[in-house]
């Protein structure tokens, strides 16, 4: 295989399995930073041996291997590591001697762990207590959900910088700490709890519209925010908004399939077939969403969005949608959680319910908040409005405006697709 084929496959390997690869070494290591490191020094090690030894056929497991190899060796030369050496490198040593075949099928077996248990014990110890809130998110999306730098800063929004300097400086705390990477007990959930949420519902967004790169979707992070969802809601059922984000995953995950057609690009809402919607996962948040009744009568954010992705759901047609009590529900979630985004979603929702001349309204409302500068679906929603409205030339304007915005380049091209 040529060089270049075997740079992109050591890159989708990294892209589908680091998640997992850096929770096994974080869990041997106890250190975020330096578990980072050594799966990154794994894939050098793979991009200068594979071109001649081919791409082995357990490449994760592979990696893995190297990586424990050379923590082995990295805590050996450091002599300032000494102490660490004695709790940690005696159970590599150990293992370095016992393994056979390579260390491969043990390093697989690790792998083949309940994934969404291997990425739970990862984000609930990177969400731990000592950390600020958005400290602990930004360095969970990172290591847990392979997320890059700039892909967390587009979903809060805020520049790079101010994100890796988040990370930097939660790496530093937990080691500073000694925080152990260990699932923390049934007793210490509630304290990390919000956190953790937080980062099941960004990581499902970026898997569910990419905010860079060529595709507009990354199904392996749906998929993982899905596992994590169900099996923090078998762990804790009497969570409302638990139950509410694992059924507005659901909702949302039943049209994965239907939003991008045979060439990948985007198909709108509106566009779907909604008889290609996943029945058995919307039946499923039905059912969720139905058990939050059960354990509390203030819904949080996680079940008003659940309740919103209902009324998608439940509409046989995009004409059948109820979009009056979107709206409403909208309403609702603006007054429990604030957010620019939150307010972007209402204008929507009461430009349908009510007409585009309210929804455009409320757009040019809050399109100067700051956090909103350089977002690319202010001006897609204005175009979206004023094309309803008949103001064409401006629409496409606005779409135009929205292309140059977004970093996703399938949403480019349909920007620049009805700008024309």
């Amino acid at each position: 295989m040529a060089a270049g084929a075997i740079h992109e496959t050591v890159e989708a390997i990294w892209r589908m399995e680091s998640p997992r690869i850096i929770a096994i070494l974080a869990r041997t290591v106890n250190d975020v930073g330096l578990a980072e490191d050594l799966a990154a020094d794994a894939v050098i090690d793979a991009l200068d041996q594979w071109p001649q030894t081919g791409i082995p056929a357990s490449p994760a497991a592979w990696l893995t291997v190297t990586a424990k190899r050379r923590a082995v060796d990295r805590i050996r030369r450091d002599r300032n590591l000494r102490l660490k050496y004695k709790s940690i490198a005696a159970e590599l040593a150990t293992w370095a001697a016992a393994v056979s075949d390579g260390g491969f099928a043990e390093a697989e077996a690790e792998l083949d762990d309940d994934i969404g248990d291997e990425l739970l014990r990862v984000v609930f110890t990177a969400c731990h207590p000592v950390l600020s809130v958005p400290a602990r998110t930004a360095l969970t999306l990172k290591v847990a959900a392979g997320l890059q730098t700039g892909e967390i800063a587009r979903a809060y929004l805020v520049p790079e910088a101010t994100i890796a300097q988040r990370i930097v400086r939660a790496k530093r705390k937990l080691q500073k700490e000694g925080v152990r990477f260990e699932p923390p007990r049934a007793a210490d959930f509630a304290e990390r709890l919000a956190a953790v949420l937080e980062v099941v519902y960004l990581v499902f967004n970026e898997g569910y519209t990419a905010t860079s790169g060529d595709d507009l979707m990354r199904p392996q992070l749906c998929e993982d925010a899905i596992r994590m969802a169900q099996r923090l809601a078998s762990l804790l059922p009497n969570e409302p908004e638990v139950l509410g984000l694992a059924a507005l995953l659901d909702f949302q995950g039943s049209r994965t399939r239907t939003r991008i057609d045979e060439n990948g690009d985007i198909v709108r809402l509106a566009d779907q077939t909604r008889t290609k919607w996943d029945r058995l996962l919307i039946r499923r948040g039905m059912r969720t969403l139905y058990q939050t009744r059960h354990v509390t009568s203030e819904p949080g954010p996680y079940q008003l969005q659940a309740a919103i992705a209902a009324c998608h759901a439940r509409a046989l047609r995009a004409s059948d949608t109820d979009w009056v009590r979107i709206a409403a529900l909208y309403t609702r979630l603006l007054e429990v959680e604030p957010s620019p985004i939150v307010a972007l979603n209402r204008a929507v929702a009461f430009g349908m319910a009510f007409g585009p001349v309210n929804g455009l309204r409320l757009v040019d409302e809050i399109a100067g908040i700051p956090a909103l500068e350089g977002y690319h679906l202010v001006p897609t929603v204005r175009a979206e409005m004023l094309a309803r409205l008949g103001q064409d030339s401006e629409a496409r304007a606005e779409f135009r405006r929205a292309a140059g915005m977004t970093a996703n380049e399938r949403e480019r091209r349909e920007l620049l697709r009805r700008a024309l």
